[in-house]
């Protein structure tokens, strides 16, 4: 998608004739079926004034020119895109990333700045390093950029119409000096060099047949991209499969390696519980299908664990590294394999609470998902969902499936490689919340898994800070109980989490907050080192691992004995989002304390504000009820769970 496309002198007409904002706008509301902000448009007109020039001071009078150029399955998009040829004949593309800033600010991460847009201050993508990552992107996805003898070469820079450098400018720091040799950066004062940027490599003309190649040609993954994301993938070593995950994995690959691809629509559904190495199979399924030429993609619904991906395997994979929102304008059937995982964070719809109306869709998110893909492979825990919109479930997506005439597999996964491989334990935890029956009613520790209960919140951070010097990787998460805070105006953190003199913030709220030095952005987190001295919630820990996970244990869902079950209490959750669900309040709150408890691979400590609560844990944990001699009196068992319902717990004195 483009919003303007034409020649050289018809762009330069348009924009003296001051037509251009106003055709931009028109194309807009054609495609977004709503108007552009008025920022926007003065954007437009501001800097394609600028822009065209350039274009006519440069005398260039037969190029192509496309402007906000949609890359494709983002909503990013190219201010503008000039084509042509060079001296020798040879086809080439300038990417020209256009800013009005006139200041910008340093900032503490590598590739930011810090500039006034939007009404406030925001750290921001420097322009050089912006302008290469669309680059980088349309030459690993664009088939005019790698494929044909030869290809369309691209270059790429910034132009800073409004700003005037000074030589000590942070936008010239020496941590950009790399980004500026590759994409160079003209400011107000560097219009010749932005001309002769131009003329060199496109003073050849004849930019009309460059444009429509630009435009006819496919969106897909190229070769290049495809072997730098497996080769990646493979080097991380952790990620290793063992017994029936790679008897799993092989299933997949045989069904992908049919002679059938692409006949007739393809599901495959894995199901299986905390540790059970789904995402291992995730990753290590995307590597060697990218290895094997097919045109796959990795989706989750998690921007944490997403964002985390992005960082390990390379910010270059970010095109094949997706979320689950991003396939409602993909080709119908342009993915060869779509790997889904954690799908039952898959919602009803892919709007979300920024969506225009006008734009708003009926179609479900997971008809995007099975539309765009010719196999869709979906890895799943049906126990993990911890929000009321998140819908995804075996059941829905099978059913799915089968009403649109697809074939469907399903494989399940049992063996535990987290929590010292203890199935006992997440079984013990699902009975022990009423969540499943399992035979494991009772945790005796035999297993070698390090749970404990611990007196006070200190003690419980004292012991997972000992973890962490050992060597581990350890965090301390909680329930939802706290409200989450936005960082101050200096970028600290408000101390949100309170237990008598105990006092820490939860982990960064999301969003584009300047955050003082030292503290990690939400996504980052549970890799971070600095997210130890942060409280995690669900969120931002789901889908992750750890060797020692410390869990609060708050008021919003505690066990009553008079009742003969758990109760969900509201007033004690500051998750708004999940108090307004009515009757699923206390699942979720359940799932919720099941996904903190089944984090760790070595050990869980636990501490319970409520200590009734702690009571009823204990009196399933057999080496303490023999070692306190709690005396407890345990309700008979019922066939339901859920609040207000009695546990399977056998009695015991």
């Amino acid at each position: 998608m483009r919003l303007y496309s034409g020649m050289s002198p018809d762009f330069v007409r348009d924009t003296v004739r001051n037509q251009i904002a106003d055709k931009l706008s028109a194309a807009f509301f054609s495609y977004y079926r709503y108007k552009p902000s008025p920022a926007e448009v003065n954007s437009w007109r501001n800097s394609l004034r600028a822009m065209a020039q350039v274009i006519e001071y440069s005398e260039l009078d037969d190029h192509g020119i496309l402007l906000e150029y949609q890359l494709p399955l983002t909503s990013k998009r190219i201010d503008c895109l000039v084509c042509g040829n060079d001296a020798s004949n040879a086809e080439q593309a300038v990417i020209v990333e256009l800013k009005q800033w006139d200041k910008c600010n340093p900032s503490e991460a590598d590739k930011l700045v810090r500039s006034w847009v939007g009404g406030r201050e925001r750290e921001l993508l420097h322009p050089s390093v912006q302008a290469g990552q669309y680059l980088q992107y349309l030459e690993d996805t664009h088939s005019a950029f790698y494929e044909g003898s030869p290809p369309i070469r691209l270059s790429a820079c910034s132009y800073l119409h409004n700003y005037l450098a000074a030589d000590d400018d942070p936008i010239r720091s020496p941590k950009f000096d790399e980004a500026l040799r590759s994409y160079p950066l003209f400011d107000a004062d560097g219009v010749d060099g932005l001309q002769e940027y131009l003329k060199e490599r496109l003073e050849g003309g004849k930019g009309r047949p460059v444009l429509d190649r630009v435009e006819a040609s496919r969106f897909r993954s190229s070769r290049k991209l495809m072997d730098h994301v497996a080769a990646s993938i493979k080097s991380k070593s952790p990620w290793i499969l063992l017994d029936e995950q790679l008897v799993v994995f092989e299933r997949i690959l045989a069904t992908v390696r049919s002679e059938d691809l692409g006949r007739r629509k393809q599901v495959i559904l894995v199901r299986g519980g905390p540790g059970t190495g789904k995402s291992v199979i995730a990753i290590n399924l995307l590597g060697e299908l990218l290895r094997r030429g097919r045109n796959a993609h990795y989706a989750t619904g998690s921007k944490a664990f997403t964002e985390t991906l992005r960082e390990t395997i390379g910010t270059r994979a970010q095109p094949l590294l997706r979320y689950f929102n991003s396939y409602g304008e993909a080709d119908f059937s342009g993915i060869d394999v779509l790997i889904c995982d954690e799908a039952h964070r898959i919602r009803e719809t892919s709007d979300s609470r920024f969506t225009k109306r006008e734009r708003r869709s009926r179609k479900p998110q997971l008809r995007e998902i099975l539309d765009a893909a010719k196999v869709s492979v979906f890895f799943i825990d049906d126990k993990q969902v911890v929000r009321p919109n998140e819908i995804g479930s075996s059941g829905y997506i099978r059913q799915t499936a089968l009403e649109m005439g697809c074939d469907f597999g399903e494989y399940e996964l049992q063996v535990q490689f987290r929590c010292a491989g203890s199935d006992g334990f997440v079984n013990w935890v699902d009975n022990t919340l009423g969540i499943a029956r399992t035979a494991n009613v009772l945790w005796d520790g035999a297993d070698g898994f390090d749970f404990r209960i611990v007196d006070s919140p200190q003690a419980l951070e004292d012991e997972i800070r000992l973890r962490n010097t050992q060597g581990c990787t350890a965090r301390v998460a909680a329930g939802f109980c706290w409200a989450w805070s936005n960082p101050r105006p200096d970028g600290t953190l408000e101390d949100d989490v309170v237990i008598g003199d105990y006092r820490r913030p939860w982990d960064a709220k999301p969003g584009n907050w300047k955050l003082a030095k030292g503290i990690p952005p939400a996504s980052l987190w549970a890799t971070d080192p600095n997210g130890i001295n942060q409280i995690g919630c669900v969120y931002n820990i789901q889908g992750f691992e750890l060797d020692y996970v410390g869990v609060i244990w708050g008021k919003d869902l505690v066990y009553r004995f008079d009742a003969g079950g758990w109760v969900g209490d509201k007033t004690e959750s500051a998750d708004q989002v999940v108090k307004r669900s009515k009757e699923r309040f206390v699942d979720l709150v359940k799932n919720t304390y099941r996904v903190l408890l089944s984090r760790g691979l070595k050990g869980c400590y636990v501490h319970f504000l409520d200590k009734e609560t702690e009571r009823f844990v204990r009196s399933r944990m057999e080496r303490l009820v023999e070692e306190d001699q709690i005396l407890l009196k345990v309700a008979e068992p019922t066939s339901r769970y859920g609040q207000g319902s009695k546990p399977d717990v056998p009695a015991k004195s």
